[in-house]
């Protein structure tokens, strides 16, 4: 079935309103209680690590996101982590440990776009997905070993390749699981939604967005543009042009007006946003991050995103990208002449274009906003005087 064919067949369905909440949920059984186990460890190495983001008020926003979207007494018993990982991708343990990636944080539009993926991530724990995808590979593998053995004992060529083949069928079996797992969570994720007051339609937005920025990041780089309504055998996921069909489908229509925090996302993000576009950045794929930062100006141009614009264009560094990152570093200048990084980054350009007075100019203008700056003593030898070397 075609994307355009599965939209048309789910304009008539209706995503599952939220299971009935049960409360505090104890593991049951040897698998369940071993798996809890391992995510408390996991939880109590989480809350000393290096990755994760220590803020308040960063904390409470994507808490207050995963709320919105599934409602208080579902996510009263979470712990949310917010960790720098410049990736699109969040994550719930079997025991309600929530980890949610910064690179999710900086593609999400608005607090209903961030909720539709946690409602997604709750969907997998509310229905434990995570013990069922065990128990599958446990079995899985338990055939393959069985497997191994007979065919080592089959008494001729032929058995023993049918043998050698069960393999291929168990992963396509584990493949297409895991691939039924993500589409339930979908459903409750935009369940959620709908019965929230975030607007669910701004779910398929972030797969819309997602497909984009593949998109521009194969284009960048010469290639052909992915094939994103296609399901590859080794899948674990389904395409992500059936996802947002599939979002736009299920969200309610009535719902389309509604308030999609947009405002709330970008006032909780602004803080961070340098630094979560300067990973992007070093992730040194062009085309996705120029994506990441002109979708981030469809509010407008800041300071910030020339400068991230102008970091970009002056890591690739070809001749007219150091011109256009001269360019962008000017115009975050002229919004905001005391962003040392700014005045940095337009002194490098500039050196590294031959407008060395211009640059010097630039770098000392760094220095004076930054005088602590950890590359002080490379930038005061760049812009010495001849004499004074």
């Amino acid at each position: 079935m075609t994307v355009t064919a599965l939209a048309l067949a789910l304009l008539a369905a209706t995503a599952p309103a939220p299971p009935p909440y049960t409360g505090a949920y104890q593991p049951r059984g040897v698998d369940e209680i071993g798996a809890w186990a391992e995510a408390d460890e996991d939880e109590r190495q989480l809350a000393s690590s290096p990755l994760l983001i220590r803020d308040a008020a960063l904390d409470a926003y994507v808490r207050r996101a995963l709320c919105d979207t599934v409602g208080a007494a579902r996510c009263a018993g979470v712990r949310v982590y917010v960790l720098r990982v410049p990736l699109f991708n969040a994550s719930m343990a079997a025991n309600g440990t929530m980890r949610v990636f910064s690179g999710l944080l900086l593609r999400a539009r608005s607090e209903a776009e961030l909720g539709a993926v946690l409602g997604h991530e709750f969907g997998h724990f509310e229905r434990r997905h995570t013990l069922a995808q065990f128990r599958a590979q446990r079995t899985g593998s338990d055939l393959l070993g069985w497997g191994a053995v007979l065919a080592a004992m089959a008494p001729d060529a032929d058995l023993r390749r049918r043998f050698a083949t069960l393999g291929r069928s168990v992963y396509g079996a584990l493949y297409r699981f895991s691939r039924d797992q993500e589409r339930e969570a979908d459903r409750l994720g935009i369940g959620y939604l709908n019965a929230s007051h975030l607007r669910p339609q701004a779910a398929a937005q972030l797969w819309q967005s997602a497909i984009a920025e593949a998109g521009a990041s194969a284009v960048a780089r010469g290639a052909h543009r992915p094939r994103l309504d296609r399901i590859g055998f080794y899948a674990s996921h389904p395409p992500e042009a059936e996802r947002a069909a599939t979002l736009i489908a299920l969200a309610l229509p009535d719902a389309a007006d509604r308030d999609d925090g947009a405002d709330r996302h970008a006032d909780a993000l602004a803080p961070w946003l340098p630094l979560f576009l300067d990973d992007q950045i070093k992730l040194n794929d062009f085309g996705a991050s120029a994506y990441l930062i002109a979708a981030c100006a469809a509010r407008g141009w800041t300071a910030a995103l020339w400068r991230a614009r102008g970091d970009l264009y002056r890591a690739r560094g070809n001749p007219r990208d150091l011109v256009n990152a001269a360019h962008f570093y000017a115009q975050a200048t002229a919004l905001d002449p005391g962003l040392a990084a700014a005045q940095r980054g337009l002194g490098l350009a500039l050196v590294r274009t031959g407008r060395l007075a211009e640059g010097q100019a630039a770098l000392r203008r760094y220095l004076a906003l930054d005088p602590a700056a950890g590359d002080a003593t490379m930038i005061a030898a760049l812009i010495a005087r001849p004499e004074d070397r």
